[in-house]
């Protein structure tokens, strides 16, 4: 875990792409997608049907070592109204005993706007922590200080002619976007104007590795 301070608030980035809160115990993830290769599966497109049960184990680990009371998931925990329903009995079981073991918040998204029989925890359309505005995706009008999710964000670098990416957080002076937290969810460039127009064009990717954060301005 890395510490930082955003708007005078203590959390600690993640190497997996989450958020921790020390003084509450509480961890912070976006975009879970569960079930996602279910549901393109059902559309003719096959892919590995393991993301659910991958993305479970992640939370399971990351919440065993960071010692988390709470669970805050900022919306698209699941990738549609039916994901829920769809889940195999390995991951649904290892979600009612996390969901169990931690006070855990559904924070509502777009693709789960619908959102009901969460198998524990209960369901939100936002959230606060310590001032901390939580919610699925950011809003341009607040200008409280704010987490949120939705973009997926990468930072994108070319390396010795090739593409390079990896997720990333991406601040600003009161808004904090979190990467993507499922196995199979893609990304859009940290530096797209939708993120920089959202956050401000004072915006950087924050990196997390080796016990260390790293930082890249994205505005030109």
């Amino acid at each position: 875990m890395v510490p930082f301070s955003f708007c005078s608030v203590d959390l600690c980035a993640l190497p997996e792409g989450g958020l921790f809160h020390p003084a509450s115990g509480s961890l912070l993830l976006a975009d879970l997608h569960l079930e996602k290769a279910s549901s393109y599966a059902a559309r003719g497109q096959m892919l590995p049907p393991y993301d659910s049960i991958e993305t479970l184990r992640r939370v399971a680990a990351i919440a065993e070592y960071t010692g988390a009371k709470a669970l805050y998931c900022l919306g698209d925990s699941f990738h549609d109204r039916g994901g829920i329903g769809r889940l195999g009995d390995e991951a649904r079981g290892l979600l009612s005993l996390l969901a169990a073991q931690l006070r855990w918040t559904w924070i509502v998204g777009n693709h789960d706007r619908s959102f009901v029989d969460p198998l524990g925890g209960h369901v939100a359309a936002g959230a606060e922590l310590e001032g901390l505005v939580l919610r699925h995706e950011a809003d341009p009008d607040d200008r409280r200080p704010e987490i949120s999710g939705h973009y997926h964000p990468k930072y994108k670098v070319t390396l010795r002619g090739h593409r390079v990416s990896r997720p990333c957080f991406v601040v600003g002076r009161s808004k904090l976007i979190l990467p993507s937290f499922g196995v199979l969810t893609g990304g859009m460039d940290a530096a797209d104007p939708a993120i920089l127009d959202m956050v401000g064009r004072d915006a950087r990717a924050l990196i997390a590795v080796q016990e260390k954060l790293l930082g890249f301005p994205l505005a030109a």
